[in-house]
């Protein structure tokens, strides 16, 4: 099973909900069970099983019996994801594109990323990572790497 997410804001994801659709109609996710939890999106892949929110103990659930989860860039998402054994891939949310406020989840999709993190700046990113999905968890960096990724984000982000 697939599980798409997109967690609880008020702006829409359509973006991430069309990519899937795509994957969809060029039949890159064929005959597996997909189950999407679309938000505030007002636009939802055909087929999919859908919820539009989910308590916490379903989502961890469906997280536990999915062979992937593709996820919004969230801090909570990713936490959460992190803590659990099911590969994940995260797509950020772009303020460019009214979904969110402003660029933190792109800030933190490429810090993240810089450490092996999957993330998806494309369709074909999620491509690649259904043929192929490694977890990647951030618990089991060096503390050189967690460092590095402190010391990235305080380049972007001065007090």
């Amino acid at each position: 099973m697939i599980l798409v997410t997109v967690g609880t804001e008020k702006f829409p994801f359509n973006r991430l909900m069309r990519w899937i659709e795509r994957l969809i109609d060029d039949d890159l996710i064929g005959e597996e069970e997909l189950v999407v939890q679309y938000g505030t999106c007002t636009f939802i892949p055909s087929g999919a099983k859908v919820y539009r929110l989910l308590r916490e103990q379903d989502f961890e659930a469906l997280v536990r019996r999915a062979r992937v989860v593709m996820a919004h860039c969230g801090e909570g998402t990713v936490l959460l994801l992190d803590g659990l054994q099911t590969p994940y891939i995260l797509v950020p949310r772009s303020q460019r594109y009214q979904e969110h406020v402003d660029d933190h989840q792109l800030e933190l999709a490429q810090a993240l990323g810089s450490i092996g993190v999957p993330i998806a700046w494309g369709p074909a990113d999620l491509v690649r990572f259904l043929a192929d999905p490694t977890k990647m968890s951030i618990g089991d960096l060096s503390v050189t790497a967690a460092q590095a990724v402190c010391h990235r984000l305080e380049q972007q982000f001065p007090a």
